[in-house]
């Protein structure tokens, strides 16, 4: 997916279509953001003295890659790949944590399976039981900061707690990575979050991303990395910023960076100090020199001075309260003042999950608790993020607190913040939970409703039988809340940054590689176009569909007139938000299956993204294009799918995209730089094709 340049990068020249002012755009060379500088560095095969950008695509090796319970399913296409070995053993990290209450004997052979393979290749590998994959890898130091981890799961982002950038990948770029070391990333657009204040007392790092969701609930970070800035963060302990950084997820980021400074080196030292030393990732010389990098005020730790953001969020976190998001919904939130107003009474409470598990989270909540009794007709259920935290959580006491005030203890896991296991929410049932995914049906019932917020929050709910103010369990008023301060700067463009450097200019291009791509483009005027719209759920399971059977069915869902108004090598141009929905690759697979090789849309759906490069479908983000249309047929007869008679022409050697009504372009934009690595993978018909020919080659 190549995504459009922020304007304040270009001097720009303009003309018009009718009454749609269109852009052109003179290139000028750039600096770095933090996010760049990091996957510069873990980039592999980019030609000398070539700076990366948001857009570009990147062929990665990152310092880490994480699987948990889907260890297995990768293990198997491994496997298919027909690889033997894993490329990097300490590359590679297992985990079990998803469904550790399960014993059927189905369950505790595929775990017999993981940990086999695991002892086979000689990968790290944590059984279940030692907590949750996240949580681990900050504990021992694979995620690290100023590197780059990834993980086959969405709450990767949450590794920029400790300014680590952390991003989820798919069960494909996590075989590949065993296979060959490495996977592609296109860089997204980085949004800047600027946190000012201070919090006031009572208000955690919870409150804060329960906040920017709702404040900020109009998809602003979409689809972006984002880079937590301000004077604020000097503050916030490392709990805070995990806690935030991992519910980035659920605002729709693709990552959630926070920046290397003193707070994150003394809580490294606090680490030297738990853990058996010489550690191979936590160790005396290695937070020494990050110290001496912070103290010399290393280039390579911070973004650029004159660094680029395709957004600007503000968030005063002075005017912040406790807040509860929901019900159902991250975008909806209210203070718990409002709430506890209205009396919303609750079945059960949660304690549990990577989000909001960790030590200082079960001392807050037994801070709340101690001393008394969980209410009538309620169940309070608490797991820790870890083992070790459990251990810690039982040396202070605060483990027995929670027990004793009746709170129901599960194994460190993920358990029911996923919908596994015990306690999960029935048929119209209310529950209060620290976790981070309040969707519909997430934690048991479609019929349920689900509210998340803070560790106190939840035990004061858990005390009181509905949503409540700490303050509330005391006996005393419920504090009044302020107004939030939330604004959007001016920031030109909001989507990201093409990258501008002189370098690329000329893209190489592969044998095999067209260095033109083009096509009529047939408009598909909607947003949120879901998986099941372009390939009905009835097929996914079968897996004998002809291919001429899933051309014929491709968007039928949608519009059962669009097989017989496309043709071979048109290109699709749909809305926003294209390919939300499941995981299935026959999303991508269907539309090559009618040999069309290239889908425009104003944004995309980020596993349909990987799913389509990762199967040799190229895509690209225009937004600008997208609205383009929408206004030319703004006042014609409503039409599912639209012959436009415009040509789009790709021109991958100078990443530049142009729209064409006859002979006269009425439309260009600099695009990402889709490099040699990207366009390899394409020429092998998709990313397993690439693997398969790379473990052939080694061999």
């Amino acid at each position: 997916m190549l995504r459009r340049p922020n304007l304040q990068r270009y001097k720009v020249q303009l003309w018009r279509y009718g009454s749609q002012r269109l852009l052109s755009f003179t290139e000028r060379r750039l600096s770095q953001n933090l996010t760049e500088k990091i996957v510069q560095k873990y980039s592999i095969g980019i030609p000398e003295g070539k700076v990366i950008h948001s857009g570009d695509f990147v062929t990665i090796k990152p310092e880490h890659c994480m699987t948990h319970d889907n260890s297995w399913p990768v293990a198997m296409k491994f496997k298919g790949l027909g690889a033997k070995s894993v490329h990097d053993t300490k590359q590679v990290v297992l985990t079990l944590d998803h469904d550790v209450q399960n014993k059927s004997e189905k369950n505790l052979q595929k775990y017999a399976n993981i940990e086999n393979f695991a002892k086979e290749q000689g990968l790290d590998f944590y059984p279940a039981g030692r907590g949750i994959g996240h949580q681990i890898l900050v504990e021992e130091g694979y995620a690290f900061p100023g590197t780059l981890t990834v993980a086959s799961d969405s709450h990767s982002n949450m590794y920029g707690g400790v300014g680590c950038l952390g991003t989820p990948i798919v069960r494909t770029d996590a075989a590949s990575i065993w296979a060959t070391g490495q996977t592609w990333w296109q860089i997204p657009p980085v949004a800047k979050v600027e946190l000012r204040g201070r919090l006031p007392s009572g208000v955690a790092g919870k409150d804060v991303i329960v906040a920017l969701c709702g404040a900020f609930n109009q998809d602003q970070v979409l689809n972006h990395a984002i880079e937590f800035t301000g004077d604020a963060i000097a503050d916030l302990t490392v709990d805070d910023r995990l806690t935030i950084a991992n519910m980035t997820t659920e605002w729709g980021a693709l990552s959630g960076l926070f920046p290397i400074d003193d707070v994150l080196v003394q809580y490294l030292r606090s680490r030297i100090l738990r853990l058996p030393q010489p550690h191979p990732r936590i160790n005396i010389e290695r937070v020494d020199a990050l110290a001496e990098m912070l103290e010399s005020q290393d280039k390579s730790l911070k973004p650029s001075p004159d660094a680029v953001y395709a957004k600007h969020l503000v968030l005063d976190l002075n005017t912040l309260s406790p807040y509860v998001s929901g019900p159902n919904s991250v975008k909806v939130m209210n203070s718990v003042a409002a709430l506890s107003s209205k009396g919303v009474p609750i079945q059960k409470a949660y304690l549990v999950s990577c989000t909001n598990s960790r030590l200082s989270d079960i001392n807050a909540a037994a801070d709340v608790i101690r001393g008394r009794k969980v209410a009538d007709g309620v169940e309070f259920y608490v797991a820790a993020a870890s083992s070790v935290v459990q251990k810690d959580a039982e040396a202070s006491g605060s483990w027995n607190a929670l027990l004793e005030a009746g709170a129901r203890p599960l194994p460190a896991g993920c358990g029911p913040c996923i919908g596994l296991g015990t306690g999960l929410l029935k048929d119209g049932e209310v529950g209060i939970s620290a976790t981070n995914r309040n969707f519909k049906g997430r934690m048991g019932s479609r019929d349920a409703l689900a509210y998340l917020a803070s560790p106190a929050v939840v035990a004061a709910s858990a005390v009181l039988g509905r949503i409540a103010h700490p303050a509330e369990v005391n006996g005393h008023s419920v504090p009044a809340d302020q107004q939030i301060k939330a604004i959007e700067l001016e920031q030109g463009s909001s989507a990201s940054s093409a990258s501008t450097d002189e370098s690329a200019a000329s893209t190489p291009i592969l044998k095999g590689f067209p260095p033109l791509i083009e096509g009529e483009l047939v408009f598909c005027d909607a947003d949120n176009i879901n998986t099941d719209g372009i390939y009905p759920g009835k097929y996914t399971y079968q897996d004998d569909v002809p291919r001429d059977v899933m051309a014929q069915v491709c968007m039928e869902n949608y519009d059962s007139e669009f097989t017989s108004k496309t043709h071979a090598g048109d290109v699709l141009i749909s809305g926003f938000n294209f390919g939300t929905g499941s995981s299935r690759e026959q999303a991508a697979t269907c539309i090559l299956a009618r040999d069309m090789r290239l889908v425009v849309s104003g944004s995309f759906g980020n596993i349909f993204f990987r799913n389509s490069i990762n199967n040799a479908l190229l895509t690209l983000e225009l937004p600008g294009l997208v609205s383009l249309l929408r206004e030319k047929y703004k006042d014609a007869e409503p039409e599912l799918t639209r012959r436009t008679g415009w040509r789009i022409k790709w021109d991958v050697t100078r990443a530049r995209v142009e729209v064409r009504e006859d002979d006269r372009v009425i439309y260009e934009q600099k695009v990402g730089d889709l490099g040699p690595s990207l366009q390899d993978i394409i020429v092998k018909e998709g990313l397993e094709g690439w693997v398969k020919h790379a473990i052939g080659s080694s061999n």
